[in-house]
């Protein structure tokens, strides 16, 4: 069974761009909704893939990263992560995302999941990562990045997503899976 075989029940009128940065655009959709009423229907493009890595090293302890994140206000521990190019392989981004930010390299890397990550109002689309067979040297975050690296053991880590302490879409996605693929024997 394909579950992309549906089809397409809106109809697009018009289409302007409202808003456009080196990272994102907001198009706005003069459209005919599904039941053939008329509507607007805004969507956020997003000009980069979303990248989580989960670094596991032999006794299943990983890395965290915490930053302050300004579209929520606060302070959010997550697994590394950060934008990749289109035109950039996304393991090529994946690798330079883990080196920046932990200063980690690997030697093994395992696609887990492809995901959309708020469909109802933008294109973004992320790739998770679990990377393994891990050296270590130093992180060389971005200039406007302050973050704190915290090494902890997956378990921990896992229990603070089932708690809601750490609440990342990418991290929960990751952390479970993971744990899922433990459970199965796969990792």
């Amino acid at each position: 069974m394909n579950i992309n075989e549906e089809k397409n029940p809106w109809t697009t009128l018009t289409s302007e761009k409202i808003y456009d940065s080196p990272w994102i655009g907001l198009t706005k959709h003069d459209v005919l909704t599904p039941n053939n009423t008329p509507g607007t229907y805004s969507v956020i493009h997003f000009k980069n893939i979303a990248l989580a890595i989960l670094p596991l090293d032999k006794e299943n302890y990983t890395w965290i990263v915490g930053q302050y994140r300004y579209p929520i206000n606060q302070y959010s521990w997550e697994v590394p992560e950060g934008g990749g190019k289109l035109d950039v392989a996304p393991l090529d981004s994946a690798k330079r995302e883990l080196l920046e930010e932990t200063g980690i390299t690997a030697n093994k890397w395992t696609k887990i999941q492809e995901l959309h990550l708020s469909n109802s109002a933008s294109d973004e689309f992320g790739i998770l990562y679990i990377a393994q067979d891990l050296s270590f040297g130093d992180a060389h975050p971005e200039d406007e990045e302050e973050l704190v690296c915290r090494k902890i053991h997956f378990d921990e880590l896992y229990q603070l997503v089932c708690d809601g302490k750490i609440t990342d879409s990418l991290t929960v996605t990751i952390v479970l899976k993971a744990k899922l693929m433990m459970m199965e024997g796969r990792l």
